[in-house]
């Protein structure tokens, strides 16, 4: 009888890490992704441009009359059904973008207001970028697989023979010129997003890396962030 105590509560000891590591990496998931909504939001309240995407989405929604949180879940979720014709496989962290983001973007800017004066202005918007560097690090590096936007990228180099690079740059400037052309807020915060994005994604994939599982009953999703491509 003290045996089978003894394994079974061994066996319970061994669970205990792997579920630590899966509790680390849904922190991370869902924290990034309230965090990204959030420093979009600083970017939307600073008024000195937006990321490229958000430009299409605050397009959109000065068009349609619906928030920028709706109409982001709305394109999040057109932009997932294309990775069925290029049969890219979602992850929980590509569904949970579509659903977290928008919200947490919109209920930022419920509480948030403008901002005036170039002072705070400027401090907003390096707050956005700074805390959009940082949420992308977190929930990249929690592995739960790329956000819709993303995986259409990485779909299209795929069928395309084309680089990611060019992929991305050629979507990103078609989704910029049509938000422009409706509306968005295309400024110097959308060149500084541009050009810092990267490098800060990288150095906060480091920050907040989880090392790999000791026991791997508990992966959900697998994929190394250093290969992961850094924007929603």
């Amino acid at each position: 009888m003290q045996q089978s105590t003894s394994t079974t509560g061994g066996h319970v000891l061994s669970r205990q890490p792997g579920r630590r590591h899966l509790a680390r990496r849904l922190t991370q998931l869902y924290g990034g992704l309230v965090l990204y909504g959030a420093s979009s939001a600083l970017l939307v309240r600073s008024g000195l441009g937006l990321e490229p995407w958000n430009v299409l989405h605050q397009g959109l929604a000065e068009r349609t009359g619906l928030s920028m949180g709706a109409v982001l879940t709305i394109v999040g979720a057109v932009v997932l059904l294309l990775w069925i014709p290029l049969r890219q496989r979602p992850g929980l962290g590509t569904v949970s973008n579509v659903l977290v983001i928008g919200a947490a973007m919109d209920a930022t800017l419920a509480v948030v207001p403008d901002t005036h004066g170039w002072t705070l202005r400027i401090a907003t918007m390096a707050a956005g970028i700074v805390l959009n560097g940082a949420a992308t690090g977190l929930y990249i590096a929690a592995r739960f697989g790329p956000g819709p936007r993303d995986g259409l990228m990485t779909g299209l180099n795929r069928h395309t023979g084309l680089s990611v690079r060019l992929v991305r740059t050629a979507v990103e400037i078609t989704v910029v010129v049509t938000g422009f052309a409706l509306g968005g807020t295309v400024g110097v915060g959308t060149i500084l997003y541009a050009v810092s994005i990267g490098p800060l994604a990288q150095v906060f994939l480091r920050v907040f890396a989880v090392p790999a599982a000791s026991d791997g009953s508990t992966v959900v999703a697998a994929g190394q962030p250093g290969r992961a491509t850094l924007r929603r």
